[in-house]
């Protein structure tokens, strides 16, 4: 099987159940972006600092693959067997950020993404994950999705940040806060 297929060559794809859309579409941005986000977890996984946590991460990966499947179907395939996501799937991340929370110190302001390119990398891809997650919310404005799928999205970006702050920790790098600026002309 060759990976080029030419079908796609005039601005379409097809969704698993064969209807063709614009690549523009907001179904196809929607997973396109989820996708993007599983580039960024899986950098995250390669990251010296993550070797603990590899399992996870490529859990995540997953996980999002299952959300990227589920967009990517017509609501009839959606019938057939699909691999689904659980609530002891967001469970996870959530004990998950309970575990950093109890290890690092506690959040007293916002915290500007930095300090490290591991630290960096991870902020990049919680952005996308709340990138992928609006995309989802806009697809379900017109279309039905899973409430789950979007539960997961809003907690992984959670989680994210709490690995970010974790990363932060482990490598000995301070957290830079926000100092906001105040006008001197009020």
């Amino acid at each position: 099987m060759k990976i080029y297929t030419k079908t796609g060559d005039k601005g379409t794809t097809a969704l698993i159940g064969g209807t063709r859309l614009s690549k523009a579409h907001v179904r196809i941005d929607a997973y396109g972006t989820v996708d993007e986000l599983n580039s960024y977890i899986g950098m995250l996984r390669d990251l010296p600092v993550n070797d603990g946590r590899k399992d996870l991460l490529k859990e995540i990966q997953d996980r999002l693959f299952t959300i990227g499947s589920h967009l990517a179907s017509e609501p009839d395939q959606k019938r057939k067997i699909l691999p689904d996501l659980y609530d002891e799937d967001i469970t996870l991340l959530e004990k998950e950020m309970d575990l950093i929370d109890a290890k690092v110190p506690p959040l007293r302001a916002f915290i500007l993404p930095g300090g490290h390119q591991s630290v960096s990398f991870g902020h990049i891809a919680r952005t996308v994950c709340r990138r992928a997650e609006r995309a989802v919310i806009h697809l379900q404005q017109g279309e039905e999705v899973e409430a789950i799928v979007i539960r997961y999205l809003n907690r992984l970006s959670d989680y994210l940040f709490m690995l970010c702050r974790a990363m932060t920790h482990e490598l000995g790098i301070e957290e830079v806060t926000w100092q906001p600026r105040v006008s001197r002309e009020k």
